[in-house]
């Protein structure tokens, strides 16, 4: 097998080609690594080299054979990389901004058809056709589906958009999931200035969140088991943390926030622990009148006791998030580029891995062992 980064020669045509590599996914919890050509861009598609992905707790979910329907294929989709090749009429990015190859670019990691019901409404991120391209096996053209690879290939029904110069890979790379899905989630629910948000979980989305309320003027309490997450979320603008470990109850945890919140509990609620149970506790720490914000679990038949007359007694707005706009990942690029000093974005990958270490990566982090686990794949 050739290298990932060595050209072949084609006697046949007399052209140099390049092959690339991708992490495919036979079964949960099984990785293999194949080998392609590189293709060139169709018409209003682009050729992303990968620099930097990260690992997602989508891609955990799918590891753990939890996800609905990706059970094989091309696994990654939250990521950075530079230009290769533009297709037939791509000039600018999907706000207008010139583009050439070479360009650090991130793309939403989702298909936009805009013919569907969803789409026909203007619900963009419910799209029927999201995951049409994502959801291929890698042997099909044009192979590099996902981001766990050495390139990219992203489809002409993609958004995408150049990063502001002073964002960093680091930064920049959760930018197309995490951050833009709890914007979205934020926006959804109405956070207010100086209302309180409740955040169950402190991993990437978690943290995102942390720096987004605080920006929208609101106070924020995060919970979370592990102390090293909670110290994260701190510097992150978390008012107060509350440690699942140390506070062992439902009853206990809203105590705490009603103790924080002048006895009425927080305004807004936001799930992003993954956890079923975390849904049921969150109705217990939102006031009456509050929103609840469920972004975290994404697996179907994974199930919880719920109590619905408490959920109506309290009138508890219930706000389920899936995906975001893409027009939400332009945002999350300037809210970066505006607090990129001011937060320390590159201290949530804690962990960094090559391509060829994916396999570990992946089983390190559903072991929660590390944060948030970052691919390094090229300079």
């Amino acid at each position: 097998m050739m290298g990932m980064s060595d050209p072949a020669y084609n006697f046949k045509i007399g052209v140099t080609r390049m092959i690339g590599k991708v992490a495919v996914m036979t079964k949960p919890g099984t990785l293999v690594f194949e080998e392609y050509e590189v293709p060139s861009p169709g018409p209003g598609a682009v050729l992303m080299e990968i620099t930097r992905t990260n690992i997602c707790g989508s891609e955990l979910h799918i590891w753990k054979g939890l996800h609905p329907t990706k059970k094989s294929g091309v696994m990654g989709h939250e990521a950075i990389g530079r230009i290769q090749a533009l297709g037939e009429g791509v000039k600018t990015d999907y706000a207008g901004a010139p583009v050439q190859v070479g360009d650090r670019i991130v793309a939403a990691y989702y298909l936009t058809c805009r013919k569907c019901r969803p789409c026909r409404e203007g619900q963009f991120h419910l799209c029927e056709n999201a995951y049409s391209f994502w959801s291929k096996e890698a042997d099909e053209y044009p192979h590099f589906h996902g981001s766990f690879a050495t390139h990219y290939y992203i489809h002409p029904d993609q958004y995408f958009y150049k990063v502001p110069d002073n964002v960093p890979d680091v930064a920049a790379a959760s930018a197309n999931c995490a951050l833009s899905q709890v914007y979205f989630g934020l926006d959804k629910a109405g956070l207010r200035y100086g209302e309180t948000l409740v955040i169950q979980g402190a991993g990437g989305l978690g943290l995102n969140a942390c720096a987004l309320a605080k920006e929208m003027g609101a106070r924020v309490i995060v919970i979370d088991a592990l102390e090293s997450r909670l110290a994260l979320a701190r510097d992150f603008g978390a008012d107060y943390t509350i440690g699942l470990n140390k506070v062992d109850s439902v009853e206990k945890r809203a105590r705490a926030v009603q103790e924080l919140t002048d006895g009425s509990g927080a305004d807004v609620g936001l799930e992003v622990s993954g956890v079923p149970a975390a849904f049921h506790e969150g109705i217990h720490l939102v006031r009456a009148g509050g929103r609840y914000v469920s972004i975290g679990n994404i697996s179907p038949g994974e199930l919880t006791d719920f109590d619905p007359g408490l959920m109506t007694r309290k009138s508890i707005q219930i706000i389920p998030v899936i995906r975001y706009n893409p027009w939400y990942l332009y945002r999350s690029l300037k809210f970066l580029s505006n607090n990129i000093n001011k937060y320390p974005f590159a201290e949530m990958l804690d962990a960094e891995f090559t391509l060829d270490q994916v396999g570990e990566a992946l089983d390190r982090s559903a072991k929660r062992q590390v944060t948030r686990a970052s691919i390094v794949v090229s300079d």
